[in-house]
């Protein structure tokens, strides 16, 4: 089949919200994007001090809407989980509503696959199960952006029904910000 990855088809995968029971899985997964040269879960309070039962409470916080600090919206976080062996290939976030600075960079939905699983059809299949998750929450339509110069990410939007509006720059790193907007 043209364009699609045939392993992602035959794999089970699934959205789940986090839990403590994937801990393992979690931090092999932090451990690849370390490995990459991305420190992005290596600064998480909760993490450095390893209190993952506290980091994921404050995911379950932050979708109930709970101790959220000014300018943060209620967002769910799910991990693309690999059924056969349990295997975290990813982590998306769905916010439940835009700010100012959102509708500029951010979106509705943002998503991460694990370095080492890219280029497998995988960054498009998180976008498509958080947009189902979108359409269950009642949401008509979700803004998706990514930098205009990540080339991979903009097919997988546009394989996703992304429909370009135009791009912005980013008021904190200054590079240019392309904008999708999906309609559920």
């Amino acid at each position: 089949m043209k364009g699609i990855d045939v392993t992602v088809i035959a794999e089970k995968l699934m959205l789940i919200d986090p839990s403590v029971e994937y801990e393992r899985e979690f931090l092999e997964m932090a451990a690849d994007f370390r490995h990459a040269g991305d420190l992005a879960y290596d600064v998480i309070p909760e993490l450095i001090r390893g209190d993952f039962a506290g980091y994921i409470r404050r995911l379950r916080d932050c979708a109930d809407g709970v101790g959220l600090e000014p300018g943060r919206v209620r967002s769910n976080t799910y991990w693309l989980l690999r059924e056969d062996d349990s295997t975290i290939l990813g982590a998306s976030s769905l916010r439940h509503e835009l700010t100012p600075s959102l509708e500029i960079e951010g979106g509705h939905i943002g998503y991460r696959i694990r370095p080492s699983q890219r280029r497998k059809g995988y960054g498009t299949r998180i976008l498509a199960l958080t947009i189902e998750k979108a359409r269950e929450m009642g949401l008509r339509r979700v803004l998706v952006t990514c930098d205009t110069d990540n080339i991979a990410s903009a097919r997988i939007i546009q394989k996703n029904g992304g429909i370009f509006e135009n791009e912005m720059i980013s008021p904190y790193s200054g590079k240019r910000v392309s904008r999708y907007w999906i309609g559920l």
